[in-house]
């Protein structure tokens, strides 16, 4: 008789961890199963959180399911301790699983801003100093300030930082991004030498991103960036000076107001290219990777001159005369403009 109760003792303690084991099997089915949000919603992990405050914070996103069964859940499937920091977005209808294997991944939300080509550093540094969930570590966005703080090798930092649309985590340095930039430049550059024609009249990688900086502001055209850059190669080779007036521009700095007159062509400084020979000392804007190309490996062309044709684009001349008939058909087409309402 003992041993008849003692295997029926037995039975039920084993039906009833049967009875257990099923009911958390059925619960925790039911709390995979439930969807964490109706609508999209931000979770932050902070870098060294442990999983019960995980836990916690995915909790109060769905209060239907307890921080216990959530952690539980992390440590049955192994994750726990594999998540990662970051913000998160959680998307309409997710469930659990879901969202702890995109923690795992590190499949966190991604910001952007973008540099359109041909702007310049400072221009760069002020887009930056207003993108979204930057974490702020230089004190002020200046050239100077920038090439201290990160130690650059250069002692300018115009045309090195290049143009691009930037994706990022929240929380990424100004540091880290304008170092993406500084080195994807610097790559840019080093594979356009690398390829570079071999009759160029330039000496260095650096006169090569100059030249490509110029290029960059004589035409927004992508068709016309080699045929520009044809015509300063020319120049330069025959040591002509360039004439060009965006490097005028770049000179002025904060006093050109939008207009330039024949008398700022006759303003010597150190980046008037109609007033001094060869190339400004430094580039003047950011260029893009088409005029890099069109630096090293310019068009093949005759020309030496190049004005403005109306449509957006420029006409090009071999000859001074061909270039002062295209000049007085340009003025004509600005008269007429002007004249109209």
């Amino acid at each position: 008789m003992r041993r008849a109760i003692g295997v029926f003792l037995i039975w039920v303690a084993g039906m009833g961890g049967l009875a257990a084991l099923l009911l958390g099997a059925g619960l925790a089915m039911h709390y995979w199963q439930k969807p964490l949000t109706a609508e999209t919603t931000t979770l932050t992990v902070e870098p060294g959180q442990s999983m019960p405050t995980i836990a916690e914070s995915i909790h109060e996103v769905q209060p239907g399911i307890p921080a216990r069964a959530i952690d539980w859940t992390a440590r049955f499937r192994g994750q726990a301790r594999q998540i990662q920091a970051g913000e998160y977005e959680v998307r309409p209808d997710e469930r659990l699983a879901s969202l702890l294997d995109r923690m795992v991944a590190g499949d966190v939300i991604e910001y952007r801003f973008t540099v359109p080509e041909g702007v310049t550093a400072q221009a760069f540094l002020d887009r930056l100093a207003e993108a979204p969930r930057i974490r702020r570590t230089i004190e002020e966005l200046t050239p100077q300030a920038v090439i201290e703080a990160l130690d650059l090798p250069v002692d300018h930092l115009e045309g090195w930082l290049y143009p691009d649309t930037y994706q990022y985590p929240a929380g990424t340095s100004d540091r880290a991004i304008i170092q993406r930039a500084f080195a994807h430049m610097q790559e840019a550059l080093d594979a356009a030498w690398a390829a570079r024609a071999d009759d160029l009249p330039l000496e260095s990688p650096y006169e090569a991103l100059i030249l490509a900086s110029v290029i960059e502001k004589e035409t927004g055209i992508s068709g016309e960036r080699g045929e520009v850059a044809g015509v300063f190669v020319n120049r330069l080779k025959r040591g002509m000076r360039l004439q060009t007036d965006p490097t005028v521009i770049y000179g002025m700095g904060e006093d050109y107001d939008g207009r330039l007159f024949s008398r700022h062509l006759r303003e010597d400084t150190p980046y008037n290219t109609y007033t001094r020979d060869g190339l400004p000392p430094t580039p003047i804007a950011l260029p893009s990777a088409a005029s890099l190309r069109a630096a090293i490996r310019p068009a093949q062309t005759d020309a030496l001159y190049f004005v403005a044709d109306g449509t957006g684009g420029h006409a090009f001349s071999r000859t001074l005369k061909e270039h002062n008939r295209a000049v007085a058909r340009w003025r004509t087409h600005q008269r007429e403009q002007g004249d109209r309402p």
